[in-house]
Parts: C-alpha cells; structure tokens; sequence
C-alpha cells in the first residue's frame, strides 16, 4: 500500500512533527530511491515514496501524521554497497524507538523481509529546550557515581514496584535522596540510547544488561520506561533529569559512539549499513574497521557521521538537560587514518562547539585499535578515566606496588599524566572499580574472575584483576578474614576519595555489594548485578564511612585542589611548602626512599595554608592541614609523626582498621610522637596547634 507525500524539506534530519502533519527527512548518498514505511496499531504497512533529494537528503512532509506514529524507511540501490529494500531501517535521527529486535534468518539474509523482526523508529516533538537550572558543579567539587538505570533501584524497597528500574524510579525522592545524603554530586548513567542484545548473547538465554550495543543516538533507551515507548520514554527521561537537577546532582551520560548495534559484515542490517554503509563506517574496501572488539567503527571523519554524532550531543544538553558525557573507548572517535589524531575532526567538532565543549567531556582513554592506549593523551577541556590511579593504588594495597614511587603521583592529582597543556587536577577521574570489572568486596574476594555465568567459557572478562582475596577464594566464615577484607575495602575507598582529582566510585561499593566473582557482568540482569539495599551492620558502616570521606572532602579544599602541588612555598607568603612527603621515621623522603621497592609505607602532609588557588572574589583559600598515613605491609609498623616545624600535634579523624574508620575516642598525638599504624590500614590526622614557618 503506497501514498504520496508533498515535497516537504531536508532540514533537520529525523521526523519532526507540527500541528498538521509531520516532515520525514534521511541522508544517503548512495541510494537510489528511499520509501517511508507507516505502521498501524495492527502492524500493517504503508508505503510512501519520498521523491524529493536535497544534497543527498531525502525528504518529504505528511499530513494528519503526528507524534506517536511508528515509521521506518526501505532504501534501494546497488547491493554491493548494502542497500536492500527487504530491510526495514531505523531513522538514525529516530527521538523514540519501539519494539524488540529478533534475531530470525530474515534480519541478515539479503531479500528477506525484515519488518516482522525488527523496533520501529517513533515519531516524537522535541520536548524543547530545558528550562530547569542545571547545577553546574566545578570540577574540583564534583563526586562521581556511576550507576546502572535498572539495576540501581530493581530492588529498592522504597521505589514503588511499577517504577523499579526505570527512568521514574531513579528520580524517586528516596533514590535521590540517598545519593544526596551520601554526598554525591553527578551520578554517571551507563548507557541509556537505545540498545538491543547481540544475538550470539540471546541464543544464550542472555540479555545485553550493561547496554553497549547502541542503535539510536538520540533515542533513550525504550526498556526503562514505566510509562510506555511510543514517545512516552522522551518525557520520562527529561522529568528524570529536572528531578535530579533540583536536587542539586548531575547528569552524565555514558554515551557509545565507537560502534553500533549492526556489528560486524554478517551482522544484522538495522539502520546505518542499509542507508548508506560506506558513509557511516570506516571500511577497508568492504572489510569493516574494528578498533572496539564489537565489528565495526562509525567513521567519525566523514561529515554526516560526526553531524549525528555532534546533533546528538547537542539534543542530550539542550533538550534532554544533561551535563556531561563519558565516552566509550573515546580513542576510535578521534583516529585519522589509522592512528589517534591529536588534530582529528571529531576533536575540532567538540572543542569548537559552544554546547558541547561547556559540558563536563570525559574518555575512557584506550580502545583496542594500534596505539590505543591514550592515558593523559586527551586535549584540555577533557578529564579521563585515569586508569593508571585503579592499577596503582589496587597493587599498592595488595602488596604488589614495587614500591610508593608511582603512589606519590596518583595520591596528587597524576601529574606526570597532565600537569602539561594548561590541564589541571581535575584531569583524572580517580576510581578503583567500574561496571567493568569486579567490585570492591569482590576485588578483596578473588584472585580470579569467576564468570561461568556469562556462558563464554570463562574466556570473558579481563585476567588482569590485580586483586587479592586475602587468603580464601570468594565467601569466608573466618571473621578475620571478613574482616580484613572490609578493611582492605575502608583503605581503597579512602584512598580514592582523599586523593586529589574527581573521584569516581560504583554503585554499590559503599554498600558491600558482590557479583560472585564475575569480573565481566555485561549481561547479567539479575541480582549478580542488581545493587541489593538490604540493610546489614557492615553495608550501613560503610555507607556511613563514605559519606563521612565525602562530607570531609567538600568541607576541605586542601583536599580537592584545582591547582597540582609545587612541593614549595606557596606565592601567598607562608614559607612551609604546600605538600611534603614523609617516611615512617618522621624524616622527609629522600630519593632513595622514593625508589626502594620494599616501600609500605608513606606520609603525605598538605599543607592547608599553601592552596594556591583562589576563592570566587579573589581571596585566599586557608583550610586545615592534614596528614594522611597509608601502610600496606601486613604487620604493625610505627610511624613518627613530623616534628613541630609542622604542626604542634595531630587529632586522628580516620582510622580505616576501625569498623567505623573513625577511632573510637578522641585521639590526639604530640608532634613527633610515635603512632602504631595497624598492617594494611590509613590514618588521616588534622594538623593542630600549627607552629610556625618553615625554612
């Protein structure tokens, strides 16, 4: 059944509705004829031939066609570059996206209809430019959370059963209220465009839970809806969003524009390989690129390819109200021919827009591509997941650092990862645990991963856990056992929190949650991945340790600098340097000590009237001064503390080998006293009775 549409126009891409009708507009530069394809409640279809092509843009207006109506588009032309008519494509513009995806023989054989086994894009009004005032948290403030739409609140008992797991659950006052109470500042959603599970991950019985298989750029994800996916999706994300935002929180996206849900050459043919293959993915004749693992990789140096890219930034900011992105395997986006390119056009793009180059921009800084790994490699205004931070403090407080030498440099911002290019502490995003990988119980818990769940053999999911199950392989009724390991858990969120940079931490970890020992949970959607809010002594210990950290870090700047430290006097006129380095004898560090690969211990001493930035009108910034005293060797040592040049004496505010990690009492040491610091434990002391200046 086919009908006519009048000429319409080619600008802006997608389907944008008005009060009589709606105007259809897709880009190919290589079909030769492109239809529309309408869907009644029924699932009948009809045809409308678009005849208009403006520079490659197809288009065409249809009237009495509103919002909630289910299209798709048939595009024709030579086979040898992909086109089939037999396949129902999504509009890579699509605002909404309907239905499952089942992978039949029809989904990837050339000439079989498609329609049956495929989601329909939905016609949606952009919902308009978000009015709500964002937080607009500076970098050095901000408190990352990352977290999973549907397995933060699966099982939350607060959340009504309707709402769990969906947009309308996580804006659920008892949801924000506890990331507020926790401390956080900007929750980090992993992904919510719309994705599909690979079939190879369905014939298993399995689901793609974390998301990393996106099909639509500008389409939130139609599963997390509790109100419907007709367009219904749109409004409940943005009213997710405003709930957060009132709340005085952030949003961050994890966004993945590396690959699409089409995969590799005999993946299926959804969208983007039937509209116009080699315009959209990097190809080598007609052998896809991979620099992801997942098949293929969106060429972002063509110029509709990195348009949607950069269109999709700009809706998720402008009309979606987001703050900022995190970017999959952000390398791939930026090669040039075949290397990284410092001078790529996506590079160009982002900088120079004015949207998108204000948002929050954080890589994942590696890929799987030649020279991938690109660590303090990003351009300012970037920040980057500091890889680098997770291996260092993980091996330090398993005993397997060689040493404190590359600690000094994590604990203060990395340094020698960005202090060049006018880049700034703030740089490195500080974590020890992601969504990839196991969680802080578990990486006390396991010297393996253990993911015979996933069905892969165990052949998923990386070796490199750098992890220590502190004697027992996975559960231990041996109280000290368990006891170590929540200490060992206290020491590396500490670690992460106190550290200068923008720490990052996973849903979940303050809460002691566990995933068994899978290291690679992708399509668990279950409670292996679900944050469990049962409430036990030892989860509420924690999740009161943290927010404590938390509340300390925002009422310290000493501890959240803009500026790295100099290890010199500070340009305000006090003579003590801003940062000095300690050994367990009281002595300042010597080059020898810094280099030792027996090394357990370390002292590090900021400098609370040494901050050299400045406060909003100009003033002098004076904090506290602080002591912080990490010990990974598995016996007590004794630490003397610096002498009165430093500080008159110490009161102890954090204790990680208490249950509470804070002491019991009051404890207050005189200046070069001797402190018994516990094996595997960190004490942070506030400088008191400060004397004088130093020379």
């Amino acid at each position: 059944m086919t009908a006519e549409s009048w000429p319409g126009r080619g600008v802006p891409l997608g389907a944008t509705p008005d009060s009589a009708g709606t105007n259809f507009a897709l880009w190919s530069s290589s079909a030769s004829s492109v239809q529309l394809c309408l869907f009644d409640e029924s699932g009948a279809e009809r045809r409308v031939e678009l005849r208009e092509k403006t520079h490659h843009v197809w288009h065409g207006y249809l009237s009495g066609v509103g919002s909630g109506q289910r299209y798709g588009f048939r595009v024709s032309g030579d086979a040898g570059l992909r086109h089939d008519p037999a396949k129902l494509l999504l509009d890579p513009y699509a605002r909404a996206i309907d239905g499952e995806f089942d992978p039949q023989a029809a989904v990837f054989s050339p000439g079989a209809d498609s329609a049956p086994y495929v989601p329909r894009s939905v016609v949606v009004a952009s919902p308009g430019p978000a009015s709500e005032r964002k937080p607009r948290i500076p970098w050095d403030e901000t408190v990352i959370y990352e977290l999973h739409v549907r397995g933060f609140t699966r099982t939350h008992p607060d959340v009504p059963e309707e709402q769990r797991g969906t947009y309308a659950g996580l804006a659920h006052p008892a949801v924000i209220g506890y990331l507020r109470d926790l401390g956080v500042t900007a929750v980090e959603l992993l992904p919510v465009h719309h994705f599909l599970t690979e079939p190879i991950i369905s014939q298993r019985g399995l689901s793609n839970y974390w998301g990393y298989n996106s099909i639509g750029f500008l389409a939130p994800h139609g599963a997390y809806s509790s109100s419907g996916t007709r367009g219904e999706q749109v409004a409940e994300f943005r009213a997710m969003v405003a709930a957060f935002h009132a709340a005085g929180v952030e949003v961050i996206l994890d966004v993945v524009y590396n690959h699409t849900a089409e995969l590799g050459a005999d993946g299926p043919t959804l969208s983007f390989r039937g509209i116009d293959d080699s315009g959209y993915y990097r190809l080598d004749g007609r052998r896809y690129l991979d620099y992801t693992g997942c098949g293929n990789t969106p060429d972002a140096r063509q110029p509709y390819t990195l348009g949607l890219i950069m269109d999709s930034l700009r809706y998720w900011v402008q009309d979606m109200g987001v703050d900022g992105f995190r970017f999959d395997l952000a390398p791939a986006l930026a090669r040039g021919g075949a290397d990284v390119d410092r001078l790529s056009p996506f590079y160009g793009a982002i900088h120079a827009d004015p949207v998108i180059s204000g948002s929050k921009l954080i890589a994942e800084p590696w890929d799987l591509g030649p020279g991938g790994y690109q660590v303090g490699n990003f351009p300012p205004p970037w920040a980057e997941w500091n890889g680098k931070f997770r291996d260092t403090v993980r091996d330090f407080w398993r005993g397997q650092s060689g040493g404190v030498q590359d600690l000094g440099y994590r604990l203060t911002g990395s340094s020698d990862l960005y202090a060049r290019e006018a880049r700034q502490p703030f740089a490195s995003i500080n974590f020890i645990t992601s969504h990839d990988g196991f969680t802080a119980l578990d990486l006390v818990s396991y010297n393996a991963k253990h993911n015979e769940a996933n069905g892969e053999g165990g052949h998923d999911g990386t070796d490199d856990n750098r992890s220590w199950n502190c004697g027992v392989e996975g559960p231990s009724d041996d109280p000290a056992v368990s006891a170590l390991r929540r200490r060992q858990v206290r020491n590396l969120l500490a670690t992460t929190l106190l550290s200068t940079g923008v720490p990052m931490l996973l849903a979940g970890d303050e809460r002691l949650r566990t995933q068994g020992g899978n290291n690679n949970a992708y399509c668990q959607d279950n409670p292996t991945s679900w944050v469990d809010w049962t409430s036990t002594p030892e989860a509420d210990q924690l999740r009161d340790f943290v927010a404590h950290l938390l509340e300390l870090r925002h009422t310290s700047p000493v501890l959240r600098q803009r500026d790295f430290f100099a290890g010199l006097p500070a340009p305000s006129g006090d003579i003590r340097k801003d940062l000095a380095w300690f050994g367990a004898d009281g002595e300042e560090m010597t080059a020898d000590d810094w280099h030792s690969p027996a090394a357990v211990t370390i002292g590090v001493f900021l400098d609370g009237e040494g901050i050299r930035q400045r406060g909003p009108h100009g003033e002098r910034i004076i904090d506290r001064s602080y002591l912080l005293i990490l010990h990974a060797g598995a016996e007590q040592t004794t630490f003397v503390l610096p002498s009165a040049a430093w500080a008159g004496s110490y009161d102890v505010m954090i204790d990680t080998f208490s249950e509470t990690g804070r002491p019991s009492e009051p404890t207050v040491h005189k200046a070069a006293e001797s402190v018994a610091v516990p094996g595997r434990s960190m004490l942070l002391l506030k400088a008191l009775s400060e004397a004088g200046k130093r020379h």
